[in-house]
Protein backbone atom coordinates (compact mmCIF):
# COMPACT_ATOMS: atom_id res chain seq x y z
CA UNK A 1 0.00 0.00 0.00
CA UNK A 2 1.34 3.58 -1.03
CA UNK A 3 0.06 7.05 -0.15
CA UNK A 4 0.93 9.88 -1.85
CA UNK A 5 -0.34 13.42 -1.67
CA UNK A 6 0.01 16.36 -4.78
CA UNK A 7 -1.98 19.98 -4.73
CA UNK A 8 -3.63 21.02 -7.99
CA UNK A 9 -4.92 24.45 -7.87
CA UNK A 10 -7.33 24.52 -5.27
CA UNK A 11 -7.52 21.03 -4.92
CA UNK A 12 -6.25 18.47 -2.81
CA UNK A 13 -5.67 14.87 -4.30
CA UNK A 14 -4.56 11.59 -2.64
CA UNK A 15 -3.34 8.66 -4.75
CA UNK A 16 -4.34 5.51 -3.41
CA UNK A 17 -2.44 2.45 -4.46
CA UNK A 18 -3.68 -0.83 -2.95
CA UNK A 19 -2.56 -4.02 -3.77
CA UNK A 20 -5.73 -6.41 -4.28
CA UNK A 21 -5.70 -10.51 -5.04
CA UNK A 22 -6.30 -11.19 -9.09
CA UNK A 23 -9.16 -13.49 -7.64
CA UNK A 24 -11.20 -12.74 -5.00
CA UNK A 25 -12.47 -15.64 -2.88
CA UNK A 26 -9.89 -18.12 -3.16
CA UNK A 27 -6.98 -18.48 -0.74
CA UNK A 28 -5.07 -20.98 -2.90
CA UNK A 29 -4.36 -18.12 -5.87
CA UNK A 30 -2.00 -16.05 -4.52
CA UNK A 31 -1.69 -13.86 -7.73
CA UNK A 32 -2.03 -10.20 -6.95
CA UNK A 33 -2.66 -6.86 -8.86
CA UNK A 34 -2.43 -3.02 -7.82
CA UNK A 35 -5.14 -0.75 -7.61
CA UNK A 36 -5.42 3.07 -7.78
CA UNK A 37 -7.91 5.45 -6.63
CA UNK A 38 -7.39 9.32 -6.46
CA UNK A 39 -9.28 10.64 -3.76
CA UNK A 40 -10.33 14.10 -4.52
CA UNK A 41 -11.23 17.40 -2.35
CA UNK A 42 -11.76 20.71 -2.86
CA UNK A 43 -10.03 23.29 -0.03
CA UNK A 44 -12.89 23.39 2.87
CA UNK A 45 -13.96 20.03 1.60
CA UNK A 46 -11.72 17.82 3.28
CA UNK A 47 -14.60 16.56 5.93
CA UNK A 48 -17.62 15.54 3.10
CA UNK A 49 -18.48 12.14 2.14
CA UNK A 50 -17.26 9.96 -0.20
CA UNK A 51 -18.43 9.53 -3.85
CA UNK A 52 -16.85 6.61 -6.05
CA UNK A 53 -16.99 7.13 -9.49
CA UNK A 54 -17.38 4.11 -12.10
CA UNK A 55 -16.05 5.05 -14.99
CA UNK A 56 -17.60 3.75 -18.61
CA UNK A 57 -16.13 1.36 -20.52
CA UNK A 58 -15.16 -1.48 -19.95
CA UNK A 59 -11.39 -1.06 -20.45
CA UNK A 60 -11.45 2.31 -19.87
CA UNK A 61 -9.30 4.47 -16.73
CA UNK A 62 -10.70 6.85 -14.48
CA UNK A 63 -10.37 10.72 -15.57
CA UNK A 64 -7.99 12.71 -14.24
CA UNK A 65 -8.62 15.00 -11.31
CA UNK A 66 -8.68 18.80 -12.80
CA UNK A 67 -11.15 21.34 -12.80
CA UNK A 68 -13.23 21.51 -16.21
CA UNK A 69 -12.24 22.11 -19.28
CA UNK A 70 -9.34 19.59 -18.64
CA UNK A 71 -10.93 17.39 -16.27
CA UNK A 72 -14.74 16.19 -16.39
CA UNK A 73 -17.14 18.88 -16.74
CA UNK A 74 -19.13 16.81 -13.41
CA UNK A 75 -16.56 17.13 -10.94
CA UNK A 76 -17.04 20.51 -9.59
CA UNK A 77 -20.55 19.61 -8.99
CA UNK A 78 -19.40 16.26 -7.52
CA UNK A 79 -17.40 18.42 -5.09
CA UNK A 80 -19.65 20.56 -3.80
CA UNK A 81 -21.33 17.24 -1.78
CA UNK A 82 -18.35 15.15 -1.70
CA UNK A 83 -14.79 14.03 -1.93
CA UNK A 84 -14.72 12.18 -4.94
CA UNK A 85 -12.74 9.07 -5.69
CA UNK A 86 -11.40 7.94 -8.57
CA UNK A 87 -10.77 4.48 -9.19
CA UNK A 88 -8.67 3.37 -11.98
CA UNK A 89 -10.61 -0.35 -12.51
CA UNK A 90 -8.38 -3.04 -12.63
CA UNK A 91 -6.67 -3.42 -15.53
CA UNK A 92 -6.21 0.23 -16.22
CA UNK A 93 -4.87 3.38 -16.08
CA UNK A 94 -2.64 2.80 -12.87
CA UNK A 95 -4.64 -0.12 -11.93
CA UNK A 96 -2.27 -3.02 -13.24
CA UNK A 97 -3.23 -1.85 -16.58
CA UNK A 98 -3.48 -4.39 -19.53
CA UNK A 99 -1.67 -3.96 -22.67
CA UNK A 100 0.08 -5.63 -26.07
CA UNK A 101 3.00 -6.70 -23.27
CA UNK A 102 0.53 -9.15 -21.55
CA UNK A 103 0.44 -11.03 -25.16
CA UNK A 104 3.66 -12.44 -23.93
CA UNK A 105 1.46 -14.73 -21.18
CA UNK A 106 -0.04 -16.58 -23.49
CA UNK A 107 -3.56 -16.68 -25.55
CA UNK A 108 -4.84 -19.71 -22.30
CA UNK A 109 -3.01 -17.90 -19.74
CA UNK A 110 -3.93 -14.07 -20.80
CA UNK A 111 -7.63 -15.25 -21.12
CA UNK A 112 -7.82 -16.48 -17.63
CA UNK A 113 -6.35 -13.31 -16.39
CA UNK A 114 -9.12 -11.54 -18.50
CA UNK A 115 -11.57 -13.49 -16.69
CA UNK A 116 -11.06 -11.75 -13.25
CA UNK A 117 -11.59 -8.04 -14.42
CA UNK A 118 -15.13 -8.14 -14.78
CA UNK A 119 -17.70 -5.93 -13.09
CA UNK A 120 -18.08 -7.94 -9.93
CA UNK A 121 -14.33 -8.07 -9.09
CA UNK A 122 -14.30 -4.25 -9.42
CA UNK A 123 -16.71 -4.65 -6.64
CA UNK A 124 -14.47 -6.68 -4.32
CA UNK A 125 -11.61 -3.97 -5.20
CA UNK A 126 -14.21 -0.97 -4.47
CA UNK A 127 -15.07 -2.55 -1.18
CA UNK A 128 -11.10 -3.05 -0.32
CA UNK A 129 -11.19 0.61 -1.11
CA UNK A 130 -13.73 1.91 1.05
CA UNK A 131 -12.25 -0.14 4.33
CA UNK A 132 -8.88 1.56 3.56
CA UNK A 133 -10.21 4.64 3.22
CA UNK A 134 -11.57 3.95 6.61
CA UNK A 135 -15.67 4.97 4.95
CA UNK A 136 -18.43 2.91 6.91
CA UNK A 137 -20.54 3.50 3.43
CA UNK A 138 -19.72 6.00 0.46
CA UNK A 139 -21.87 6.86 -2.62
CA UNK A 140 -20.96 5.66 -6.11
CA UNK A 141 -21.66 7.53 -9.41
CA UNK A 142 -21.81 4.89 -12.30
CA UNK A 143 -21.25 6.22 -15.79
CA UNK A 144 -22.59 3.42 -19.01
CA UNK A 145 -20.45 0.52 -17.84
CA UNK A 146 -19.70 2.04 -14.40
CA UNK A 147 -23.73 2.07 -13.83
CA UNK A 148 -23.36 -2.19 -14.61
CA UNK A 149 -20.85 -2.04 -12.06
CA UNK A 150 -22.97 -0.43 -9.77
CA UNK A 151 -25.77 -2.80 -10.30
CA UNK A 152 -23.39 -5.68 -9.26
CA UNK A 153 -22.79 -3.51 -6.48
CA UNK A 154 -26.11 -3.92 -5.37
CA UNK A 155 -26.07 -7.71 -5.62
CA UNK A 156 -23.54 -8.29 -3.06
CA UNK A 157 -22.85 -5.27 -0.61
CA UNK A 158 -25.78 -2.74 -1.17
CA UNK A 159 -24.89 -2.07 2.71
CA UNK A 160 -22.41 -0.19 1.62
CA UNK A 161 -23.64 2.46 -0.29
CA UNK A 162 -25.24 5.14 0.92
CA UNK A 163 -26.76 7.06 -2.46
CA UNK A 164 -26.70 5.36 -6.18
CA UNK A 165 -25.83 7.62 -9.36
CA UNK A 166 -26.07 6.34 -12.36
CA UNK A 167 -25.99 7.84 -15.66
CA UNK A 168 -26.77 6.04 -18.94
CA UNK A 169 -26.02 2.64 -16.99
CA UNK A 170 -29.25 0.72 -16.05
CA UNK A 171 -28.38 -2.72 -17.90
CA UNK A 172 -30.23 -5.41 -18.62
CA UNK A 173 -30.73 -8.05 -15.69
CA UNK A 174 -31.48 -11.10 -16.58
CA UNK A 175 -31.36 -11.44 -20.16
CA UNK A 176 -29.33 -12.61 -23.05
CA UNK A 177 -26.68 -10.48 -25.00
CA UNK A 178 -28.80 -10.99 -27.95
CA UNK A 179 -31.88 -9.54 -26.67
CA UNK A 180 -29.85 -6.54 -26.30
CA UNK A 181 -27.86 -6.22 -29.01
CA UNK A 182 -31.11 -6.76 -31.48
CA UNK A 183 -32.47 -3.83 -29.62
CA UNK A 184 -29.79 -1.74 -30.29
CA UNK A 185 -29.58 -1.85 -34.05
CA UNK A 186 -33.84 -0.92 -33.80
CA UNK A 187 -31.69 2.46 -31.76
CA UNK A 188 -29.32 2.82 -34.53
CA UNK A 189 -31.38 2.37 -37.43
CA UNK A 190 -33.66 5.46 -35.81
CA UNK A 191 -30.29 7.33 -34.73
CA UNK A 192 -29.18 7.23 -38.77
CA UNK A 193 -32.77 7.56 -40.49
CA UNK A 194 -32.94 11.19 -37.90
CA UNK A 195 -29.61 12.14 -39.03
CA UNK A 196 -30.34 11.40 -42.74
CA UNK A 197 -33.44 13.29 -42.85
CA UNK A 198 -31.19 16.07 -40.82
CA UNK A 199 -28.82 16.45 -43.26
CA UNK A 200 -30.07 14.50 -46.71
CA UNK A 201 -27.07 14.58 -48.60
CA UNK A 202 -25.37 12.82 -46.11
CA UNK A 203 -26.61 9.13 -47.24
CA UNK A 204 -24.78 9.85 -50.72
CA UNK A 205 -21.88 11.05 -48.75
CA UNK A 206 -21.55 7.84 -46.78
CA UNK A 207 -22.54 5.67 -50.21
CA UNK A 208 -19.08 7.15 -51.30
CA UNK A 209 -16.76 6.48 -48.50
CA UNK A 210 -18.69 2.88 -48.41
CA UNK A 211 -17.69 2.48 -52.30
CA UNK A 212 -13.95 3.18 -51.22
CA UNK A 213 -14.23 0.92 -48.50
CA UNK A 214 -15.75 -1.54 -50.83
CA UNK A 215 -12.63 -1.39 -53.53
CA UNK A 216 -9.60 -1.47 -50.74
CA UNK A 217 -9.26 2.29 -51.32
CA UNK A 218 -9.67 3.62 -48.00
CA UNK A 219 -6.81 3.59 -46.25
CA UNK A 220 -5.79 5.48 -43.19
CA UNK A 221 -2.46 6.86 -42.32
CA UNK A 222 -2.38 3.88 -39.51
CA UNK A 223 -1.88 1.50 -42.40
CA UNK A 224 -5.46 0.10 -41.89
CA UNK A 225 -7.71 -0.71 -45.20
CA UNK A 226 -10.82 0.23 -43.58
CA UNK A 227 -13.66 -2.25 -43.60
CA UNK A 228 -17.44 -1.27 -44.53
CA UNK A 229 -18.27 -2.24 -41.26
CA UNK A 230 -15.50 -0.16 -39.57
CA UNK A 231 -17.28 2.97 -41.97
CA UNK A 232 -20.61 2.01 -40.84
CA UNK A 233 -19.36 2.16 -37.21
CA UNK A 234 -18.71 5.80 -37.34
CA UNK A 235 -22.74 5.34 -35.91
CA UNK A 236 -21.18 4.98 -32.36
CA UNK A 237 -20.90 8.96 -32.80
CA UNK A 238 -24.59 9.53 -32.71
CA UNK A 239 -24.37 8.47 -28.99
CA UNK A 240 -23.26 11.17 -27.60
CA UNK A 241 -24.72 14.74 -27.38
CA UNK A 242 -21.83 16.28 -30.00
CA UNK A 243 -20.76 13.22 -31.94
CA UNK A 244 -23.55 14.04 -34.87
CA UNK A 245 -21.07 17.36 -35.23
CA UNK A 246 -17.79 15.09 -36.07
CA UNK A 247 -19.55 12.48 -38.39
CA UNK A 248 -20.92 15.97 -40.35
CA UNK A 249 -17.56 17.47 -40.55
CA UNK A 250 -15.93 13.90 -41.82
CA UNK A 251 -18.87 13.42 -44.35
CA UNK A 252 -18.63 17.28 -45.78
CA UNK A 253 -15.11 16.30 -46.80
CA UNK A 254 -13.71 14.92 -49.82
CA UNK A 255 -12.98 11.17 -48.91
CA UNK A 256 -9.78 10.94 -50.53
CA UNK A 257 -8.60 14.02 -49.19
CA UNK A 258 -5.83 13.33 -46.54
CA UNK A 259 -8.00 15.66 -44.29
CA UNK A 260 -10.75 12.58 -44.28
CA UNK A 261 -8.35 9.91 -43.91
CA UNK A 262 -6.72 11.47 -40.73
CA UNK A 263 -10.07 12.65 -39.22
CA UNK A 264 -11.70 9.46 -40.08
CA UNK A 265 -8.98 7.71 -37.97
CA UNK A 266 -9.13 10.02 -35.19
CA UNK A 267 -12.93 9.22 -34.96
CA UNK A 268 -12.93 5.57 -35.21
CA UNK A 269 -13.89 3.83 -31.69
CA UNK A 270 -12.31 0.76 -30.56
CA UNK A 271 -8.66 2.27 -30.91
CA UNK A 272 -5.22 0.01 -29.41
CA UNK A 273 -4.61 2.05 -26.61
CA UNK A 274 -7.47 0.01 -24.20
CA UNK A 275 -7.40 -3.07 -25.76
CA UNK A 276 -9.93 -4.33 -23.21
CA UNK A 277 -12.31 -1.95 -24.55
CA UNK A 278 -12.56 -4.19 -28.01
CA UNK A 279 -11.84 -7.85 -26.19
CA UNK A 280 -14.47 -7.50 -23.32
CA UNK A 281 -16.96 -5.16 -24.51
CA UNK A 282 -19.64 -8.29 -25.60
CA UNK A 283 -18.79 -9.33 -21.84
CA UNK A 284 -20.41 -6.60 -19.86
CA UNK A 285 -23.80 -7.94 -21.35
CA UNK A 286 -23.24 -11.04 -20.77
CA UNK A 287 -25.42 -12.22 -17.28
CA UNK A 288 -24.24 -15.70 -17.45
CA UNK A 289 -23.97 -16.48 -21.29
CA UNK A 290 -21.46 -17.11 -23.87
CA UNK A 291 -21.34 -14.20 -26.15
CA UNK A 292 -19.92 -15.66 -29.08
CA UNK A 293 -20.29 -12.60 -31.08
CA UNK A 294 -23.61 -11.61 -30.62
CA UNK A 295 -23.56 -8.27 -32.04
CA UNK A 296 -22.66 -10.03 -35.60
CA UNK A 297 -25.54 -12.61 -34.97
CA UNK A 298 -28.30 -10.27 -34.41
CA UNK A 299 -27.95 -8.32 -37.29
CA UNK A 300 -31.13 -7.58 -38.85
CA UNK A 301 -31.45 -8.16 -42.65
CA UNK A 302 -31.76 -4.65 -43.24
CA UNK A 303 -28.86 -3.82 -42.02
CA UNK A 304 -27.56 -6.16 -44.41
CA UNK A 305 -29.20 -4.62 -47.36
CA UNK A 306 -28.66 -1.18 -46.68
CA UNK A 307 -25.60 -0.05 -46.01
CA UNK A 308 -25.80 3.47 -44.90
CA UNK A 309 -27.82 2.16 -41.96
CA UNK A 310 -24.95 3.00 -39.29
CA UNK A 311 -23.96 1.02 -36.49
CA UNK A 312 -23.09 1.91 -32.37
CA UNK A 313 -21.28 0.00 -30.36
CA UNK A 314 -21.60 -3.32 -32.21
CA UNK A 315 -18.07 -5.35 -32.42
CA UNK A 316 -17.15 -7.06 -35.23
CA UNK A 317 -14.78 -10.32 -35.62
CA UNK A 318 -13.50 -9.62 -38.82
CA UNK A 319 -11.57 -6.43 -37.09
CA UNK A 320 -9.55 -8.55 -35.42
CA UNK A 321 -7.86 -9.23 -39.65
CA UNK A 322 -8.37 -5.62 -40.77
CA UNK A 323 -7.65 -2.97 -37.49
CA UNK A 324 -3.44 -3.30 -37.58
CA UNK A 325 -3.46 -3.15 -33.33
CA UNK A 326 -6.11 -6.00 -32.74
CA UNK A 327 -4.79 -8.28 -35.03
CA UNK A 328 -2.17 -9.24 -32.28
CA UNK A 329 -5.32 -9.78 -29.99
CA UNK A 330 -7.50 -12.43 -32.79
CA UNK A 331 -6.93 -15.41 -30.71
CA UNK A 332 -7.84 -14.18 -26.69
CA UNK A 333 -10.61 -12.42 -28.68
CA UNK A 334 -11.93 -15.03 -30.39
CA UNK A 335 -11.02 -17.16 -27.31
CA UNK A 336 -12.90 -15.11 -24.90
CA UNK A 337 -16.19 -15.02 -27.16
CA UNK A 338 -16.80 -18.72 -26.32
CA UNK A 339 -16.33 -18.73 -22.37
CA UNK A 340 -19.31 -18.92 -20.83
CA UNK A 341 -19.44 -15.94 -18.10
CA UNK A 342 -21.06 -16.65 -14.66
CA UNK A 343 -24.16 -14.58 -13.81
CA UNK A 344 -23.67 -10.99 -12.56
CA UNK A 345 -27.00 -9.89 -11.28
CA UNK A 346 -29.24 -11.03 -8.74
CA UNK A 347 -32.54 -9.51 -9.36
CA UNK A 348 -33.91 -10.16 -6.25
CA UNK A 349 -30.75 -9.08 -4.48
CA UNK A 350 -30.92 -5.91 -6.47
CA UNK A 351 -35.08 -5.21 -5.36
CA UNK A 352 -33.76 -6.63 -2.08
CA UNK A 353 -31.59 -4.17 -1.79
CA UNK A 354 -33.01 -0.89 -0.67
CA UNK A 355 -31.35 1.36 -2.64
CA UNK A 356 -31.49 5.01 -2.60
CA UNK A 357 -30.34 8.11 -5.32
CA UNK A 358 -31.81 8.90 -8.49
CA UNK A 359 -31.05 7.43 -12.47
CA UNK A 360 -30.44 9.49 -15.77
CA UNK A 361 -32.39 7.19 -18.09
CA UNK A 362 -31.96 8.77 -22.04
CA UNK A 363 -34.40 7.83 -24.21
CA UNK A 364 -32.86 7.77 -27.40
CA UNK A 365 -29.78 5.71 -26.15
CA UNK A 366 -28.53 4.06 -28.76
CA UNK A 367 -26.07 1.65 -26.29
CA UNK A 368 -28.18 1.13 -23.08
CA UNK A 369 -31.45 0.91 -24.43
CA UNK A 370 -34.75 3.24 -22.77
CA UNK A 371 -36.82 -0.36 -22.73
CA UNK A 372 -34.59 -2.31 -21.00
CA UNK A 373 -33.56 0.57 -18.37
CA UNK A 374 -36.75 0.84 -17.21
CA UNK A 375 -37.33 -2.64 -17.32
CA UNK A 376 -34.47 -3.07 -14.56
CA UNK A 377 -35.59 1.19 -12.94
CA UNK A 378 -38.68 -1.00 -11.49
CA UNK A 379 -36.23 -3.45 -9.38
CA UNK A 380 -35.12 0.01 -7.94
CA UNK A 381 -37.68 1.94 -6.38
CA UNK A 382 -35.59 4.12 -3.78
CA UNK A 383 -33.87 5.46 -6.74
CA UNK A 384 -35.76 7.66 -9.00
CA UNK A 385 -35.31 7.42 -12.60
CA UNK A 386 -34.74 11.04 -14.64
CA UNK A 387 -35.85 9.88 -18.11
CA UNK A 388 -34.98 12.49 -20.49
CA UNK A 389 -34.16 13.44 -24.23
CA UNK A 390 -32.75 16.36 -23.51
CA UNK A 391 -29.04 14.51 -23.23
CA UNK A 392 -27.44 11.16 -25.46
CA UNK A 393 -25.85 8.83 -23.38
CA UNK A 394 -22.62 10.66 -22.57
CA UNK A 395 -25.00 13.29 -20.62
CA UNK A 396 -23.26 13.33 -17.48
CA UNK A 397 -20.31 15.45 -19.51
CA UNK A 398 -22.86 17.96 -19.93
CA UNK A 399 -21.97 19.11 -16.36
CA UNK A 400 -25.71 19.96 -15.47
CA UNK A 401 -26.82 15.93 -15.00
CA UNK A 402 -25.48 14.84 -11.80
CA UNK A 403 -26.63 18.05 -9.95
CA UNK A 404 -30.49 17.40 -10.92
CA UNK A 405 -29.64 13.36 -10.06
CA UNK A 406 -28.29 15.13 -6.69
CA UNK A 407 -31.10 16.76 -6.07
CA UNK A 408 -34.16 14.19 -7.05
CA UNK A 409 -32.23 11.96 -4.69
CA UNK A 410 -32.33 14.38 -1.77
CA UNK A 411 -35.96 15.21 -2.36
CA UNK A 412 -35.20 18.94 -3.24
CA UNK A 413 -37.74 20.14 -5.89
CA UNK A 414 -36.50 20.45 -9.42
CA UNK A 415 -37.65 22.24 -12.45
Amino acid sequence: MSVTTRRMQDLTVHDHTLTVPLVWGDPADTRTIDIHAAVVSRDGGESLPLLVFLQGGPGHEAPRPFHSPVGPSWLDAALEHYRVVMLDQRGTGLSTPVGDADLERGTDALVEYLTHLRADAIVRDCEAVREHLGAATWSVLGQSFGGFTTLAYLTTDAASLEHVFITGGLSAVGRHPDDVYALTYDKMRDASERYYRRFPGHRDAMRRVIDLAVDGELILPTGEVASVSRVRSLGFLLGSNDGWQTLWGLLERDPSSNAFRHDFAAAMGYDVRNPLYYVLHESSYADGHATGWSAERTEPADFVDDLTLLTGEHVRREWLETVPGLRRWRDVALALADHEWPMLYDAGAIAASGARGAAAVYVHDVYVPLEFSLETARLLPGVTPWITSEHEHNGLRAGSVLPHLIDLAHGRRVR
